[in-house]
């Protein structure tokens, strides 16, 4: 797909899928750069930088040499790495809507795997047990999503497919979503909890003691968003005691170490960061960083732009 622009722009592009992806865009030339190498002689005059999928926090001295650089355009759906670290005057835009479809269906595995207990009947397959028995359901389930944007959206459809019943949550009240000041009165009438927030200074440990305290007994938690949402030391306290259950695709810390009681706790699902990671994850993050480029050349703002208290 051809786009149209109005300034050529230099954008700096960590991989060849990237390279060829934005090549489709008119008025722009994609520089492939190794990240951790040194960067080519046409880093000089980028204004556009696209860092390498799920990227850390060691860009500052990346950054330092790109003295024209203008917009960093990311390949995931979060910015908590680049937040408060770019120079004044340059621009971030996420990939919103390229991860959506993979967590949330991440979000759905995880929620069935838990009620039809899929990892209790491969214990007993490992074990040479015919362990029949009834198990719990998704269907009917009264589901709260905190975090409604692309993600919550998508995962409160695919809710609706199983039978599920869905209470969307976001910053603020609007037209069918309740706000965050909400949360303490909805907790309690819902059987699970979905986590799909980004990380920001209003919900880095918003799942407290005093959260999951207000969550019924047998409730799930289900933590699709960033580890340090979660009070990771509280949440193991109600798992070890037996009162919740959870599954986690991001811990606090991340990635998790060997000796971390996370490991050992009862109820607990977890997957190492592999929600949006599946195939065609580069084709989704591509189109979407592609769509935001062609805008910046055309002298718009991206769509995806972040903007004040990410």
């Amino acid at each position: 797909m051809a786009y149209r622009a109005l300034v050529t722009l230099t954008v700096l592009v960590p991989d060849e899928f990237g390279v060829e992806t934005l090549s489709q865009v008119d008025g722009v030339r994609p520089v492939l750069y190794q990240p951790g190498q040194p960067l080519p002689a046409e880093a000089a005059d980028a204004e556009v930088l696209v860092p390498r999928f799920l990227a850390g926090t060691t860009f500052a001295d990346l950054l330092a040499q790109l003295p024209k650089l203008r917009l960093v355009q990311l390949l995931s759906a979060g910015a908590e790495n680049f937040v408060g670290q770019l120079p004044d005057g340059v621009q971030l835009a996420t990939a919103r809507g390229a991860h959506g479809g993979s967590t949330a269906e991440w979000v759905l595995a995880a929620l069935l795997s838990i009620y039809r207990e899929f990892p209790v009947f491969d214990r007993a397959r490992q074990e040479h047990r015919w362990d029949y028995h009834a198990t719990d359901t998704l269907q009917g389930k009264r589901v709260l999503v905190v975090g409604a944007g692309d993600l919550g959206e998508q995962v409160r459809r695919r809710l609706s497919a199983f039978d599920a019943e869905s209470t969307l949550v976001g910053r603020t009240s609007r037209p069918g979503v309740y706000g965050v000041a909400d949360l303490p009165e909805l907790l309690g009438d819902h059987d699970a909890v979905v986590l799909v927030v980004p990380l920001t200074s209003e919900t880095r440990g918003m799942v407290d003691a005093g959260f999951l305290a207000r969550m019924p007994d047998n409730a799930v938690l289900v933590n699709a968003a960033r580890g340090a949402v979660v009070d990771t030391d509280a949440l193991i306290a109600e798992l070890t005691a037996g009162r919740l259950r959870a599954a986690l695709d991001v811990t606090d810390p991340e990635p998790l170490p060997a000796e971390h009681p996370l490991w050992r706790a009862p109820g607990l699902l977890l997957t190492p960061h592999v929600a949006g990671s599946c195939r065609g994850q580069q084709e989704r993050s591509y189109r979407v960083a592609a769509e935001q480029v062609a805008q910046f050349a055309a002298g718009r703002e991206p769509s995806n732009l972040v903007r004040g208290e990410y």
